[in-house]
């Protein structure tokens, strides 16, 4: 594959995909710092493994288990790294002001999906995003039935949550 059939690609799939990757990096990643050096970190795997993807599933398929091992390998990765480190959470709203109106219910589900196992999360972002539990279960390497009971179970620990903070009409 040449660097212009690649760059091609790769432009094409940042413009069709980038709601997912976003969707992707706002459930692994928390402050706007953490989610621009993910988001940094999707891309370029993307980038990578274009000459990979064989088409024998969906494009959209492909980047989402790109993306999300991406995320998870990130995840551990910062969480080897931050360990001992003492996070400035606190000065980051004073560093960035937000001037996007967000609503609350949509970022209580975010930091809700955020406390979840990497797995529930990346099944959580597959379900928000209509895939089927014979699409789940291959892009994340598990079982359809696995897939069917970790989604209830993600739905009744969510549920309760929920209905615990005024939330339920989520």
């Amino acid at each position: 594959m040449s660097e212009l059939e690649q760059n091609n690609i790769f432009d094409k799939w940042l413009a069709n995909y980038k709601t997912l990757l976003f969707k992707v990096v706002r459930s692994y990643a928390q402050t706007p710092m953490e989610q621009d050096d993910l988001f940094q970190e999707i891309i370029i795997q993307v980038w990578h493994s274009i000459p990979k993807f064989r088409q024998q599933s969906s494009s959209t398929t492909f980047i989402y288990r790109v993306a999300l091992n991406t995320a998870i390998k990130w995840v551990n990765k910062e969480r080897k790294h931050t360990q001992d480190n003492q996070p400035i959470d606190h000065l980051q709203a004073v560093l960035c002001e937000s001037v996007i109106e967000v609503d609350e219910r949509l970022t209580w589900l975010y930091e809700e999906i955020h406390k979840l196992d990497e797995i529930d999360r990346s099944l959580s972002l597959l379900l928000l995003d209509g895939f089927s539990y014979k699409e789940m279960a291959s892009i994340l390497g598990i079982s359809e039935s696995n897939v069917g009971v970790k989604i209830n179970r993600i739905k009744k620990l969510l549920s309760t949550r929920a209905k615990q903070q005024d939330y339920y009409g989520i």
